[in-house]
Parts: structure tokens; sequence; C-alpha cells
């Protein structure tokens, strides 16, 4: 029996302290998670344009040099075009193109540009590829190894030239997008302080706002107020016969000041109407 007592105020607590869980702010904000990019996507790899569609009545590259083919019949050629090729033909011609565009000659394939080039050809086919088929999973690895070796390509590119790296990027119409240095997680509190704080200086700006449009609003009456206050106390110090304090010249400052105020507000209601 003893006990009981003791119970009821723990139990009393437990439920004081489930309930500051409970509490939800009155607040307008609403926090949405965003949504999770795949590493193969082209707004994760900085590819800004996909892999192009290519004229399937091209012949295929093994047979583009070919003396035969060219004196032979329409219907030949046409066996020997894209058209009837399988999907991997039309992707070594899309590889060979994207090459050309930096190769120094025929036979360079060696350079680091060339490389580049390469394997941005290979990453926008897999990618089409993974648009079809998302669960492939042996495809999706081997696209994000080439992903990441592009970037480490570029990156010593970017760091030895970097002339030849920003025409790189513009010829292959790349974006260079480096891995974050510290990885930070996005949480649903964090994010919910930091709409928060906007939130409230948005209010405060707000509110600093109205109240600057409200003295601007009250400086006319303001200055007309001022002057004559200043022509007041020089009346009276000139009728007591005591040390003028205040100057004409005072007293014009504010006038002119009253006068572009005045300019100034009507400028403005002109331009608002």
């Amino acid at each position: 029996m003893s006990s009981l007592p003791y119970l009821k105020k723990l139990n009393n607590a437990f439920t004081i302290f489930s309930r500051s869980y409970a509490f939800k702010s009155d607040l307008k904000i609403k926090w949405v998670r965003p949504e999770k990019i795949p590493c193969f996507k082209p707004e994760k790899s900085g590819d800004l344009q996909g892999f192009s569609n290519i004229n399937k009545s091209e012949t295929i590259l093994e047979f583009q040099n070919s003396k035969e083919l060219a004196t032979a019949d329409n219907n030949v050629k046409k066996l020997f075009s894209l058209e009837f090729a399988p999907k991997k033909c039309a992707n070594n011609l899309y590889i060979k193109n994207m090459m050309s565009k930096v190769q120094r000659h025929e036979l360079d394939f060696s350079t680091i540009e060339t490389k580049i080039a390469r394997w941005t050809g290979i990453i926008r086919a897999l990618q089409e590829s993974m648009e079809r088929f998302p669960r492939n999973i042996r495809m999706k690895v081997t696209l994000k190894e080439l992903i990441d070796r592009r970037k480490k390509h570029l990156k010593y590119l970017r760091r030895w030239d970097y002339k030849k790296f920003e025409w790189l990027l513009e010829t292959l119409d790349l974006v260079y997008k480096p891995p974050p240095n510290h990885f930070h997680w996005i949480t649903r509190k964090e994010s919910l302080k930091k709409l928060t704080d906007k939130y409230c200086d948005g209010i405060k700006e707000e509110r600093l706002k109205a109240y600057r449009l409200t003295l601007e609003n009250e400086q006319p009456a303001f200055l007309e107020e001022k002057i004559r206050t200043l022509q007041f106390i020089r009346d009276e110090q000139k009728a007591c016969n005591v040390v003028v304090t205040v100057t004409e010249e005072e007293i014009n400052d504010v006038k002119n000041q009253l006068e572009e105020l005045k300019k100034k507000n009507a400028e403005s209601n002109n331009q608002l109407n």
C-alpha cells in the first residue's frame, strides 16, 4: 500500500513527459522530405544532355568504310543500317560521335579528354537503358562506377589544365559536380528549425517594413510641427530679449527638407498610378 502514491506520481510524470512530445506548434509550417535522387540520374551525374536519337538510316559503324557496301543495292544498304541492327550498334556509333568531338586526330584514343568523352557516351547510353530497366542492379553498379571514374578524371583535369577542363565541359555539355567535403543527413528536426527561423525572420521584416512606412507617412506632419515649434521658440526668445538660439537657416533647412519630401511622395504616387 505504501507504494501506491509513488506509482501515481510516476504515472503523472510520465503523462506530462509524453504530452510534451505531442505538442504541436501553431505556426503554419509544413516540411516535406526532399525526394531522393538516385546517383545514376542526370541531375546527380551532371549530364545536361541525354542520349540523342541517331538516324536509323545510317550505316553500322563497322561497315561505314566498306567499298562493296557503297556500290551495293539500296535493300542491302538498308540491311546494314541501324534500323535492323541491335541497340548496341547505335550505342557504339553514339560513343564514336562523342569521341570525335574532342579527338586530336583519328587515332587518338588515350588522351584524358577522349577517355572522358567515351565514358560520357557510355554513361548516357546506360542512363537511357536504366529508365527502361530500373531494377537492373548490375547495370546500375556499372553506371555508378563510370560516373565516379569520370568525376575523378575531371577533378584532375580541373587542377592541372583549367582551360581544357572548361572547354571539355562546354563541348560535352556537362556540369562538374564534385562530392561534398562533409556529408550531412537531412533531418526533420533540423529542417523545421531552419523553416521556423526563416518564418520568424519574415515576420520581423514585414513588421519593420510596415513600421518604416508608418514613420515615412508621419514624417511630413512631424516636419511641419518642427517648423512651427522652431518659429515659436525664436519669437519667444526675441520677445523676452534673450539670446536667440534658433536661426532662420535652421528653419529654412527644415522647410527645404519638407518640400523635397513632398516632391518625392508625389513622384512615387504618380509611378504607382
